[in-house]
């Protein structure tokens, strides 16, 4: 009798456990106390201690680090103004967020330890205790084929220009330089840029297709990017149109996420290298993206680099090589329409407490080129960063400062010889052997960003 008493009563627990486990969040058991641990050691420089986003390296990072304290995300799968599901935080911190300083945990913390600390992310703020709070992923449909079709990109250009307007901010051409981008600012009050939609790998989201249309659904919480899932609602537009201009914003970003190499390979073609960067050579050479990262090692320190990269290609005819540049400055340096915004970004980033505020002026852009003056032996490679005294010279290339560009990627071509290298433009084809950096100066900060 009691074994069956007993035998029952462990049926009857087991019964009743089982529907109430199957709705609670993997995170609710998990273990905040062990996530506390991994947030400090690994989240609080950032995040800062109480996950106010004001850890003590913030002050360097645009976008600064999330304030975790308002439950506000941009990156989500919920409706705007909502909390995000816990698959969104799970993603952010395994897969990071591209184009900031928040890097991809998967591979660095164990499944454990990821777990702990997202479920200690939530203790930042009573909106995730809040029962009322009924957070749900929105449904996405899926995508309409034909979306790399000419008619179909061009009714998404149509909604990118005329109906949304993304222009305002992100562009004509989708290089983050409409109107209204000197002006953004994010709902703390610090600058924001508009994204460049020619970089789908730096986008915060994720790049596809899919990713682009889940962020039209949802919008950027904290940002001036807008939810138009109402504009749906509404029947403002379809769900099949929001689909075609998530394609065609796609469709500005190369096939594939470019690959960072460390040495540039220069064909050598017939006849005398290009002096133009227009010329049709150009279209036949291979390009190479070296992203750029902000210049810490020498004073004045500088933190936020605006061009994020520079492809470089190289070819040579046995005599002289050539380098073109190519970069997006959405500030079309000179520019004095951006002033303020740079302004706000000099006041916003800390850079070296022992230098002097900058001021932004409206400095041209200036591109440096590095070249070794001798080969190094064996598998030693030259010291490129900053140069040196007696091993790298170095080419400046700068416009005229009355000169302007217009909407679009700058393009330059180099031929400068370093010094002891023969007469200008000459280059001896056996400095190809090694590695060629290129680092644009961005003179309107007064400060280099190295690649």
């Amino acid at each position: 009798m009691t074994k069956r008493a007993f035998a029952c009563v462990v049926v009857l627990i087991t019964a009743a456990s089982t529907p109430l486990t199957a709705h609670l969040s993997p995170l609710t058991l998990q273990d905040t106390t062990r996530g506390k641990a991994v947030y400090v050691k690994w989240c609080a420089g950032c995040h800062g201690d109480g996950g106010a986003g004001d850890g003590p390296s913030a002050a360097h990072m645009l976008p600064r680090p999330r304030n975790f304290t308002g439950a506000i995300y941009k990156i989500r799968s919920t409706a705007s103004g909502q909390l995000p599901t816990d698959a969104d935080l799970m993603r952010a911190i395994d897969e990071g967020l591209p184009g900031s300083a928040m890097p991809a945990w998967k591979g660095r913390l164990s499944d454990a330890e990821r777990r702990d600390v997202a479920a200690y992310i939530k203790t930042f703020s009573s909106f995730f205790a809040d029962t009322s709070q009924h957070v749900a992923a929105l449904k996405f449909s899926s995508a309409p084929g034909g979306g790399t079709d000419p008619s179909a990109l061009k009714e998404g250009r149509r909604f990118y220009e005329d109906s949304i307007h993304c222009n305002k901010c992100h562009g004509d051409e989708g290089r983050g330089d409409g109107p209204s981008a000197p002006t953004l600012k994010d709902d703390a009050g610090f600058p924001i840029y508009a994204a460049d939609l020619h970089q789908n790998w730096r986008f915060r989201g994720g790049g596809t297709v899919e990713d682009i249309y889940r962020r039209l659904r949802t919008g950027l919480d904290g940002t001036p990017m807008p939810s138009f899932s109402d504009l749906i609602e509404q029947k403002f537009l379809t769900d099949e149109q929001l689909w075609r201009l998530a394609q065609y914003v796609r469709s500005l970003s190369p096939p594939g996420a470019p690959e960072v190499r460390d040495v540039i390979h220069a064909p050598q073609i017939a006849g005398t290298v290009p002096v133009s960067p227009d010329d049709s050579v150009w279209a036949r050479v291979s390009r190479y993206w070296f992203p750029l990262v902000g210049q810490v090692i020498r004073k004045a320190r500088w933190f936020a680099p605006a061009v994020s990269g520079v492809w470089v290609q190289a070819v040579y005819d046995s005599k002289t090589v050539a380098l073109r540049v190519s970069w997006d400055d959405r500030t079309q340096s000179p520019d004095t329409a951006w002033l303020k915004l740079e302004q706000r970004i000099l006041e916003t980033v800390a850079a070296d407490d022992s230098a002097p505020p900058l001021q932004a002026e409206p400095w041209p852009d200036q591109l440096a080129v590095q070249f070794p003056r001798h080969i190094p032996d064996g598998m030693e490679r030259p010291y490129f960063l900053m140069g040196s005294e007696t091993g790298v010279s170095v080419a400046l290339d700068e416009p005229p400062p009355q000169e302007r560009r217009g909407p679009g990627p700058e393009h330059r071509a180099v031929r400068h010889a370093p010094r002891g290298a023969g007469g200008r433009g000459e280059l001896r084809s056996r400095r190809m052997e090694a590695g060629i950096h290129a680092r644009p100066c961005d003179a309107r900060y007064g400060q280099r960003s190295s690649a």
